[in-house]
């Protein structure tokens, strides 16, 4: 198949397209469901883990291009998914594998995209596409299909322009707000898990779902926590009322400057002196919580291989991360938070990335609080930053204790 950035390029019914909003077209074959879907585009450098990409619900209105060229090999299992349903907008692979190798599998990836509506494409120059998007910008784009190639009212090949009009029509994903569509609709409970199994639980933490993994609060359990997921629209004393010894807020999708309402409860949360550990979307409404801005990166961070320098420790540890925005605060000093003349105290820059120096962690020195831009539950990626469920864990024992334990 051919991939060309001119306009004119040329398709049959049976083909899939990829158009993006500057006009670069990229023609394929279907994988997964047939039919249209426009969504930011972004990439992921995974080479592994592509189940639980995929049920990411931070990859929400998003088009996921995967870098590694071979997919699919280990078809999908039960075990995987972080959410109850794949997330992503659309999917684009270099090369779906034609077989299914691992004694787990269900099913193959290919029929797990097109039982649940997953409009996706394949066989195309992946790595031309990543190039591009690494320069340019992520930006909106639009994968093609079946009809939806065909002129409704005179049943001929849509021109590139029709596309691309299309693509242009979709809402940026700065300035959405998407954690209320992901996050539960009612409350639920993880008990302790592991060693503490069937255990009274070491501590009670509410963890505010913002699109959280279904892996977050396994970590959590597993160090003896009851893990009370409660939704995104939780109010101050609904948090109150379970009595927590700790708060925790997730990953999750869209734009934080489109995130009042839970930045404010956040800021209750604080002030009431509880325990607080955030990541990924969580990182940046404690940013803007604290009074720092946040910025829309140029391409992002998506994938299992991101170093990250713990300035607390020196120590450097690789990172799964999955975020498009990023928190505008100063590296190298501790500042008072700019909220409310230095409301919450001292603040500094725990961790940052060392590829660009994108601020990746924060934490507060006068009040029990912390959190990091990346994913410390692992699923998929290394484990490195699995201290970090530690580190919280210490904070709430050490506020039971009545002490003040720096994150």
């Amino acid at each position: 198949m051919n991939q060309n950035d001119s306009v004119a390029s040329s398709f049959t019914p049976s083909d899939a397209v990829l158009v993006l909003e500057d006009g670069q077209v990229y023609v394929g074959d279907p994988y997964g469901a047939v039919g249209s879907t426009c969504a930011e585009i972004v990439f992921s450098t995974s080479m592994t883990g592509y189940q639980e990409t995929l049920t990411d619900p931070s990859y929400d209105r998003q088009i996921v291009v995967q870098t590694f060229p071979h997919i699919g090999d280990t078809g999908v299992n039960s075990e995987d998914p972080e959410s109850s349903r794949i997330w992503v907008a659309g999917y684009v692979v270099r090369e779906p594998s034609p077989n299914v190798s691992n004694w787990r599998a269900s099913s193959s990836l290919d029929d797990d995209l097109a039982a649940q509506g997953i409009v996706g494409i394949c066989r195309i120059d992946t790595r031309k596409l990543v190039r591009h998007l690494r320069s340019a910008g992520v930006m909106r784009a639009g994968i093609f299909s079946g009809d939806t190639l065909k002129d409704p009212a005179t049943g001929t090949l849509r021109s590139i322009d029709s596309l691309l009009a299309q693509v242009r029509q979709t809402p940026q994903m700065k300035g959405l707000s998407l954690y209320d569509e992901v996050s539960t609709e009612e409350r639920y409970i993880i008990e302790p898990a592991g060693e503490f199994e069937g255990k009274e639980p070491l501590f009670t933490v509410a963890a505010v779902d913002l699109g959280i993994k279904g892996m977050t609060p396994h970590r959590l359990a597993e160090r003896g926590c009851r893990v009370q997921v409660v939704p995104s629209t939780v109010t101050f004393e609904q948090i109150e009322a379970l009595h927590p010894d700790g708060v925790f807020f997730s990953n999750g999708p869209g734009d934080p400057e489109q995130s009042d309402p839970v930045v404010e409860l956040l800021r209750k949360v604080l002030k009431a002196g509880y325990p607080f550990f955030g990541i990924c979307f969580g990182n940046q409404l404690f940013g803007r919580a604290l009074g720092f801005g946040t910025y829309k990166l140029k391409f992002g961070h998506r994938g299992s291989n991101r170093p990250v320098k713990d300035m607390t420790t020196g120590k450097v540890e690789i990172t799964t991360q999955n975020h498009g925005f990023a928190v505008d605060a100063p590296i190298g000093e501790t500042v008072p938070s700019p909220y409310g003349n230095g409301e919450f105290g001292r603040v500094f820059v725990s961790h940052i990335d060392l590829n660009d120096d994108v601020v990746e962690g924060l934490q507060c020195l006068d009040i029990p609080a912390f959190s990091v831009q990346y994913h410390p539950e692992a699923a998929a990626g290394p484990h490195d930053a699995a201290y970090l469920f530690d580190r919280f864990v210490d904070l709430m024992a050490s506020a039971k204790k009545g002490e003040l334990l720096n994150a």
